[in-house]
């Protein structure tokens, strides 16, 4: 596992690289692999319901408002990318950072 998070940032908003793990036996953020947040949640990947499960798990542990994060790449893939609007990368980090203590 590394702790090396790829963030991007693209002049308006941070680029959030996540690796989805549906079906998991909890929703969490469970920590950076592979340059990737790695986000674990209860749903199955069907109709949008582990999309809609991803973002509320890291809207809770990042501490963000709904209005500042969507999907914007991998609507069905295992690997996705959040934008997240009103917040630096670094900012982010230390969230990221906050909630892994948390967790861990």
């Amino acid at each position: 596992m590394t702790t090396d998070l790829q963030l991007e940032f693209d002049g308006t908003a941070v680029l959030l690289p996540v690796r989805a793990q549906p079906k998991s036996s909890k929703n969490r953020i469970d920590g950076i692999h592979d340059g990737r947040l790695k986000v674990c949640v209860t749903q199955a990947p069907e109709k949008g319901k582990a999309n809609k499960a991803l973002l509320k798990v890291i809207k809770d542990g990042l501490n963000l408002r709904r209005s500042q994060i969507e999907l914007h790449k991998g609507e069905t893939a295992g690997l996705k990318v959040f934008r997240i609007t009103e917040i630096t990368p670094d900012e982010l980090h230390q969230k990221i950072r906050d909630a892994l203590n948390k967790s861990g």
